[in-house]
């Protein structure tokens, strides 16, 4: 089926579930599980608490093989030195029971959380026990098992030459465990879709693991690494919104499961940290940590110790900043509080005097009234000029109305425009589907418009921006538009700067342009200055503030 048209369908069919993972709608459901914390602790609690009451009263050896699986299959993402304990009596009980697959099933869990403790040489060990040939049917969760543990031991390599080495020995045992796993089961989507990805084919990795992804119950803890891969899959192809959500999808699912071992929260407090939101960074940063401290997670509490004091900083520096500006609030209100006191004080004194020269003021009414005729004319021309002056905030208030008219107007487009596509997958025009959305001459014309329009009503407000933004530039960088451009990249990029728009990641998403391409331009154009390099944007944000 064309890789297309199968997008389409599955994003229809569950449009409900899309729609609402919105990054903000999802940033907002972490936080409040974050902030119920407690709430899915004691619910994961309690379901292990009823387990080991079954454990307790069972005497029966295979039952308590069953028990003793899912404790640590409970306890291995929560509490690592748990889960170690009862992967120990699971094997204990295995080894009694005489079975050859239980057996075996218990070392893979004994490697698996050994791996997660850093017992590496542990876990080895215990996989050189292992007589796969014995066991066929679990050939794939052998190779599954021993590409985790060689993967760990690579992530946590001290040597480029061991890193390399364990790294290829990883990817040996993943493309053998695809082999042997059924091809319906959810470890060979997942080793598959990682095959794809480390192959650098992020499409096929999406064409896999989105119409899969439906069909995974929320309680299932592979539906967390699914959607990391999924976010991963993004990240080659630079749809950093996509990433973004899929990591919150994926973070979610950590938290409401209440998994203590994890990757997604981490990555995306980094994104959060690279947005420019830090508050919400450093909490999902220190909540990854302390849940990796609590899980004794190694690998991840030193992944995240490297990360946490860049974040810490920032988030530091915003509070000082926070808690600079509270003060300065304070201190200016304490400063008017007294000078109103000041001028209280002076007021009364004033009309005693007052008071006292009444007898006077019968001499004075003459001079008076005239002064009050001078005064009346000064009003005059007072209200004069406010009502110039009010007659231009309108015209500003005009201009903006006319812009967010724009705007709504292309929201309008946008959503007619997906009425349009709508339609074509439910009729079956799949052709005219295909051609739709590869053209690019909808969005070509309709930004063409936008910066037409942008442009247009910039300098209605701004009309000698070009030229007094020239004067600030040595006198061979002048810039002027091409025949026919009102304004270009560089002189809208100031224009937005103008208008108080000064964060290049906002500017770069106006603009549709990456980030480091609007922080090169700003550098340039600074280069250019004809004053000092750090005074140039301070002065473009005074340009037309003499003519209002």
């Amino acid at each position: 089926m064309n890789r297309f048209l199968l997008f389409a369908i599955v994003s229809f069919q569950f449009f409900p579930l899309f729609s609402q993972n919105n990054s903000n709608t999802l940033l907002l459901a972490i936080d409040k599980t974050i902030q119920n914390n407690s709430y899915y602790t004691k619910k994961k609690e309690h379901g292990i608490n009823q387990l080991k009451a079954s454990l307790k009263h069972t005497v029966v050896p295979e039952q308590k093989y069953t028990i003793t699986q899912k404790l640590y299959n409970e306890y291995q993402s929560y509490q690592s030195d748990s889960a170690l304990v009862y992967a120990r009596k699971n094997f204990q009980i295995a080894e009694n029971l005489n079975n050859l697959e239980k057996l075996n099933q218990a070392k893979f869990n004994l490697v698996s959380i050994m791996g997660t403790l850093g017992m590496y040489k542990e876990g080895i060990d215990v996989l050189n026990t292992i007589t796969i040939t014995s066991t066929p049917n679990l050939k794939g969760s052998f190779y599954g098992v021993s590409r985790v543990v060689y993967g760990q031991m690579a992530d946590n390599a001290s040597s480029q030459q061991e890193k390399e080495k364990y790294l290829l020995l990883s990817k040996k045992y993943r493309d053998s465990c695809i082999n042997f796993y059924p091809s319906n089961s959810t470890p060979y989507i997942i080793a598959k879709a990682d095959w794809y990805l480390d192959n650098k084919k992020p499409e096929e990795t999406l064409d896999l693991l989105l119409p899969f992804f439906p069909k995974i119950h929320k309680n299932d803890p592979n539906r967390a690494i699914i959607s990391y891969i999924i976010s991963q899959a993004f990240k080659r192809k630079k749809d950093r919104n996509q990433e973004k959500k899929w990591l919150s999808i994926s973070a979610l699912s950590d938290l409401e499961l209440a998994k203590k071992e994890y990757i997604s929260l981490r990555s995306l407090a980094f994104l959060l940290y690279e947005d420019g939101d830090i508050e919400r960074a450093y909490t999902y940063i220190k909540r990854s940590l302390d849940d990796a401290v609590l899980c004794n997670a190694r690998l991840r509490t030193y992944e995240i110790s490297k990360m946490l004091p860049i974040i810490s900083e920032s988030y530091q520096q915003q509070n000082e900043t926070n808690r600079f500006q509270l003060v300065l609030f304070l201190t200016s209100a304490s400063i008017l509080a007294l000078i109103l006191l000041t001028l209280l004080f002076l007021l009364i004194r004033q009309m005693k005097k007052l008071s006292k020269a009444k007898s006077d003021l019968s001499m004075a009414n003459d001079k008076l009234s005239e002064l009050n005729a001078e005064l009346n004319s000064f009003n005059e021309k007072l209200n004069i000029s406010n009502d110039t002056l009010t007659e231009a905030n309108y015209l500003k208030e005009i201009y903006i109305g006319r812009y967010m008219d724009q705007c709504s107007d292309y929201l309008g487009k946008l959503d007619e425009y997906q009425r349009k596509l709508n339609v074509l997958v439910t009729t079956g025009k799949i052709n005219d589907l295909i051609n739709a959305v590869k053209s690019k001459e909808y969005i070509e014309n309709e930004l063409k418009e936008f910066y037409a329009n942008f442009d247009k009503t910039f300098l209605q407000l701004y009309p000698n921006f070009i030229r007094d933004f020239n004067a600030l530039l040595i006198p061979e960088e002048a810039i002027q538009p091409k025949e026919g451009e009102q304004l270009n990249t560089e002189l809208r990029i100031f224009a937005l700067i103008r208008l108080g728009i000064k964060d290049s990641a906002k500017i770069a998403v106006f603009l549709r342009y990456s980030v480091s391409t609007i922080y090169n331009y700003r550098s340039q154009l600074k280069n250019k200055s004809a004053g000092p390099r750090d005074e140039f944007e301070d002065k473009v944000m005074q340009i037309g503030t003499n003519t209002k």
